[in-house]
């Protein structure tokens, strides 16, 4: 049994249980077992309602009482071989904790050569194996489509595509494997008060053209070249060890209007993917870096 947050709970709850267990015994006595009114007292006390409706003074019927009695000595039996007062865990010594650790261990012994075999294996024999990807697809979809969707083509403005070749942290299977261990952190910073509006709706216009060639009479990119070029690269190619995006293809993940490029520059991005590491062994990491790479081969 799990441990309890004290010694006074525990005891709260004993006293609880015991409690409980002497008002059930007091009831039983008082409607079967005290002393019988004298008749005369019996139709003296006898409640009356509405003048000639009496109430009775007959005792419950006695399926009650064996009924009673019968879920009290079922649940001090209960209490005897199970937890139930406060931190004793019962003669049988059950607890749910014991139980899940034992069902995990069971699970680990019966299936960890197989699982070992899947971390071992190379990924184009998991993504030749339609029975691997398949299992592969069931753990995107319930650990990745909620955010990524069921195709993994993403959600405009908020999650990326996972099927195109752009990839902002890196699309190799090392970095993707990093991407779902580690998660990933975006810090787009936000220009607003440092450029001036007009500036920046210049850079947008110059960044939303930078996949049609650079254009040097642009406006916008003197801005570029001062804020932008550290991190996205003169020709804008991105830089995937900061997690900055490439500008110079036309794969927006926050929308190639305008105005959602204004966005970006003004207030900043700060887009997060979260952490799988402890959530996924490494037999389901593998499997999904393999499911998102099958394209590659």
């Amino acid at each position: 049994m799990a441990d309890l947050p004290g010694d006074f709970w525990s005891g709260w709850i004993i006293v609880l249980t015991l409690v409980s267990f002497c008002v059930i015994a007091w009831l039983i006595w008082s409607v079967y077992f005290s002393p019988t009114p004298h008749p005369e007292e019996e139709h003296e006390n006898e409640p009356v309602w509405d003048n000639n409706l009496r109430e009775g003074n007959a005792p419950a019927p006695m399926w009650w009482f064996w009924f009673v009695l019968g879920a009290t000595v079922f649940s001090v039996g209960y209490l005897m071989l199970y937890p139930g007062l406060g931190s004793f865990s019962g003669t049988l010594n059950w607890s749910q904790d014991a139980r899940v650790r034992n069902s995990h261990s069971n699970y680990e012994n019966q299936f960890a050569a197989a699982r070992a075999e899947i971390v071992d294996a190379a990924l184009t024999d998991l993504q030749s194996d339609p029975g691997m990807m398949a299992t592969a697809e069931r753990i995107f979809q319930r650990e990745c489509s909620a955010c990524h969707g069921k195709s993994a083509t993403g959600q405009i403005s908020l999650f990326p595509n996972l099927l195109d070749s752009e990839w902002q942290w890196g699309g190799s299977p090392e970095q993707i494997e990093q991407t779902l261990r580690g998660g990933r952190q975006a810090n787009m910073l936000a220009w607003q008060g440092t450029i001036e509006p007009a500036a920046i709706e210049q850079v947008a216009e110059y960044v939303l053209q930078m996949h049609e060639g650079s254009d040097n009479s642009h406006p916008g990119q003197t801005t570029y070249t001062t804020y932008c070029v550290a991190c996205h690269g003169a020709d804008g190619s991105g830089n995937i060890m900061l997690g900055a995006p490439a500008l110079n293809d036309n794969i927006w993940l926050y929308g190639n209007e305008l105005n959602d490029v204004l966005e970006s520059i003004t207030n900043g991005r700060q887009g997060m993917m979260p952490a799988f590491d402890q959530r996924l062994d490494d037999a389901q990491i593998r499997l999904l870096v393999a499911w998102l790479t099958r394209s590659q081969n």
